[in-house]
């Protein structure tokens, strides 16, 4: 075997990447069909449930004729949730993104067929009897899902499986919410670890499939809409701006460990976790009857958040009664997502906010959508993510500025505050640490030549050449792959130009590699000096 002998590339990709956009395509279409059918299951379940009819309109809990009978449907269905995960695959409990961050890093991008079918049943049915999750979570699951097992079907690297995995999900995600952007985006930041050719090609693609196909079967979007907002490029929206993505931070770190604080209650319970979600179910019971708009997934708040219409009255249920029924439920284990709720949630403290400062209505709807993607970018840790994805629900345009100061603002309050997201914190209660900061490999930017150690004497004309060998204007990360692969310590090195050996490179080399990025992040110097005046 000999290393590559072509000149150096500036991305690591081949022609397979047209057999990965065709089949991503592919994938784009069914998980299209897969976030259509999730959501025609939440409306049958909750038709079941709470109108005891067979239908597929969307409706809310709270118009519900049960009156106090309602407190029972939660625990019905929380009940056959933990039935399905106990008897079917307890891969199904949780928020769905985790296990598909878990499936990539942990199993190589294999996901159990099982997952696949009961992952969008039972958040139907969760959802569907009042749980007060998204369903974007499940249909991200869904929609991996289905990459990973085509991808299982054909014979690709664990890479390859992975993107496709992705997919599928930035699919599901861009189906549900028309934000084909922020589903690549949430891809990049949260799901693919890499930003490279190879892996954003078929995921773009099926993203944009499925946004796409969305307009025929769904609509095209936007999902919510606004007034029209003109004015926000001052200097005291920028600085409320600042203030209200600061504050977002606090409740975005507030409302994680509030989660889990549930979820280690639950964990003490001398009770079998499957019945956990029935338990619950009774939270979310007695949550809807003291807000009964809490129930669901809530899209209609939102729209209802966001129009700047909203009574204080629903701002304050979703902020002091939802909060608790989505944080204890969810901690119980049950399938739902966290998505919406987040929005939902930062949505209602930005209108609040808005009330409290006697904001207008179009002011009132703007400080809503600012509140909306400063929750998503410090609960997520997603920053890029929740300024895009803000714009496309919305197409709001002038928001783009203010957006950006609020989520940036989130997003730096929780980096400081917490170790982890509340996506991964989940990963890490499990044992496993996710490192969010993404850079280029330090190898990856120092030549060969940079540090081999040259031969002491001109090597004899005529010499036969290695069967492994690296090039001197090679990077040494393609030195260190070469050397793990074939268990080296060391490698001879040659000049392209003569095709001579020009020397070696040996692992304690390749360390001093890694050793300058260590300088050059830690060592302060004053670069500037100061001439003598005389």
């Amino acid at each position: 075997m000999k290393a590559e002998s072509s000149a150096l590339r500036d991305f690591t990709v081949d022609r397979r990447v047209w057999l990965l956009s065709a089949v991503a395509l592919i994938i784009g279409i069914g998980a299209t069909f897969l976030a259509v059918l999730l959501l025609k299951l939440i409306a049958v379940s909750t038709n079941l449930f709470y109108y005891h009819r067979l239908s597929a309109a969307t409706v809310s809990p709270a118009g519900s004729p049960l009156g106090y009978w309602m407190v029972i449907v939660p625990v019905v269905g929380g009940l056959l949730v933990g039935w399905m995960a106990r008897y079917g695959s307890d891969k199904i409990r949780g928020h769905g993104i985790p296990e598909a961050i878990e499936a990539i890093l942990l199993n190589r991008a294999r996901v159990d067929p099982k997952v696949a079918i009961l992952k969008p049943i039972s958040a139907a049915i969760a959802i569907g009897s009042g749980g007060p999750f998204g369903a974007e979570g499940p249909i991200i699951m869904s929609g991996g899902a289905l990459g990973s097992l085509i991808a299982q079907w054909i014979k690709l690297t664990d890479a390859e499986r992975t993107t496709l995995l992705v997919a599928g999900a930035a699919a599901g995600m861009s189906a549900t919410f028309a934000t084909p952007v922020a589903a690549i985006l949430l891809a990049v930041e949260l799901l693919l670890f890499e930003l490279r050719p190879r892996s954003l090609v078929p995921v773009a693609i099926a993203s944009a499939t499925a946004a796409i196909l969305r307009g025929y079967l769904l609509g095209p979007g936007p999902l919510f809409h606004v007034p029209a907002i003109s004015g926000v490029d001052r200097i005291p929206i920028a600085a409320g701006c600042l203030l209200l993505g600061a504050l977002m931070g606090l409740v975005a770190a507030a409302m994680s460990r509030m989660m889990y604080a549930f979820e280690d209650g639950f964990e003490r319970l001398p009770l079998h976790w499957m019945w956990w979600p029935a338990l619950g179910g009774v939270g979310i019971g007695i949550g809807g009857l003291i807000f009964p708009h809490g129930l669901g997934v809530g899209y209609d708040n939102i729209a209802t958040l966001l129009t700047g219409n909203a009574p204080v009255a629903l701002i304050l249920g979703i902020i002091l009664v939802k909060s608790v029924m989505w944080a204890f439920s969810l901690g119980s284990g049950t399938s739902g997502g966290v998505l919406a709720p987040l929005l939902m949630i930062g949505g209602a403290v930005g209108a609040l906010a808005a009330h409290l400062a006697h904001a207008t209505t179009d002011m009132q709807a703007f400080w809503a959508l600012i509140g909306m993607g400063a929750m998503l970018a410090g609960s997520l840790g997603v920053p890029m993510t929740a300024i895009l994805f803000s714009l496309e629900v919305t197409h709001c345009l002038p928001a783009l500025l203010p957006l950006t100061m609020g989520c940036i603002a989130s997003y730096l309050v929780t980096a400081l505050l917490m170790p982890r997201s509340i996506l991964t914190e989940k990963l890490s209660r499990r044992g496993y640490h996710l490192t969010r900061e993404y850079g280029v490999d330090p190898l990856e930017i120092v030549i060969i030549k940079d540090l081999m150690s040259p031969l002491s004497e001109n090597p004899p004309d005529g010499e036969k050449l290695p069967d492994l060998f690296v090039y001197a204007d090679g990077t040494c990360r393609s030195a260190a792959e070469l050397m793990a692969t074939e268990a080296l310590a060391s490698l001879p090195v040659i000049d392209r130009k003569t095709g001579g050996i020009s020397g070696t490179i040996t692992l304690q080399d390749l360390l001093k590699g890694r050793s300058k990025a260590v300088t050059r992040e830690n060592e302060r110097l004053s670069l500037i000096t100061r001439s003598n005046h005389r």
